[in-house]
């Protein structure tokens, strides 16, 4: 088994990968909001920031519940808690991928029947027990060996599977909350996005750290208003 040291190390460079497929892919899809410097933004966040509380369960939508206790484990080491704050199982992007699959991903419905059984099976196989059982040096062996593509019974094999969840854990996580994810905002907190701005102030254009705004873009009138281009969902 790795020691601490390299436990510690593998999580921190699978943190940084993360953050820089955020930051090209994130850069995108969050364009026009006003980025403050890093020093900045930690201070504004150390400043600003309350004790984050849990987010409540929701029901489940399309995942059963053996299946939703394999993806919240595996969430949870994709982007876990740490000193910089709450990970992808604060975020509750266990819960957006649920939503989604019934939605936008539901052509991955199949995918994630078959690889969260076969995660499991590979851990019964390793360890001995299911992968949620296991500790988190553990679970993190699994994931190294499926990123490794080493893991033995995917379809049609461990990276695929592995890649295809770390992409929609970092979707859940740092998404717009009105998908289901970014639960009370920690994913943007997590990046220092401070928020969507419909118009930006000139100090926001100085590259100031802004006030964070703490609100789904679905709460704009635009989109709120009777005949608007969405409606919330429940």
């Amino acid at each position: 088994m790795a020691s601490e040291t390299e436990d510690n190390a593998l999580r921190d460079v699978s943190r940084r990968s993360v953050f820089k497929q955020v930051g090209a892919a994130g850069a995108a899809a969050l364009a026009g909001a006003p980025f403050a410097p890093g020093a900045a933004v930690a201070q504004e966040r150390a400043a600003q920031r309350n004790p984050v509380t849990a987010a409540p369960l929701e029901a489940l939508e399309t995942l059963t519940a053996v299946e939703a206790d394999t993806l919240e484990a595996i969430v949870a080491r994709l982007i876990p808690s740490d000193e910089n704050g709450p990970g992808a199982a604060e975020a509750r992007a266990a819960h957006y991928i649920d939503r989604a699959l019934a939605g936008p991903l539901r052509t991955s419905r199949n995918a994630y029947a078959a690889g969260l059984a076969a995660i499991d099976a590979y851990a019964q196989t390793k360890k001995g027990v299911a992968f949620a059982q296991l500790s988190a040096p553990e679970q993190d062996a699994i994931l190294t060996d499926m990123e490794k593509n080493v893991a033995t019974g995917f379809v049609p094999d461990a990276a695929t599977f592995f890649n295809l969840v770390r992409a929609h854990t970092i979707q859940g996580t740092f998404c717009d909350p009105y998908y289901g994810g970014n639960a009370n905002f920690v994913g943007w907190d997590l990046i220092g996005f401070p928020g969507l701005r419909m118009a930006v102030t000139e100090d926001e254009q100085h590259m100031k750290a802004p006030k964070p705004i703490r609100k789904s873009a679905y709460e704009e009138a635009m989109f709120t208003m009777k005949g608007g281009a969405h409606g919330h969902r429940p």
